[in-house]
């Protein structure tokens, strides 16, 4: 594990602290949660974008080819 030293503007630190005791967390907890899902968040966009550059208007045209040209159910319409 390592530490590091962050600066906060008041604002921030104060609602940060409320949140944490709103969740029942520690300041730390709340921070290194709210740090994974930003990394998260940006790992699926680069990984998204990737799959994205494989993709092909043809391979996705064939497929949808494939696709009947019926009704859909009841149930299925808005």
């Amino acid at each position: 594990m390592s530490n590091i030293s962050l600066r906060l503007p008041n604002s921030l630190h104060q609602f940060v602290r409320y949140l944490a005791e709103k969740e029942h967390v520690s300041i730390n907890q709340m921070i290194t949660l709210a740090l994974t899902e930003k990394i998260s968040a940006l790992m699926t966009e680069e990984y998204l974008g990737k799959r994205a550059k494989k993709g092909s208007k043809r391979a996705f045209s064939k497929v949808l080819n494939k696709v009947s040209n019926t009704e859909p159910a009841p149930h299925d319409q808005f």
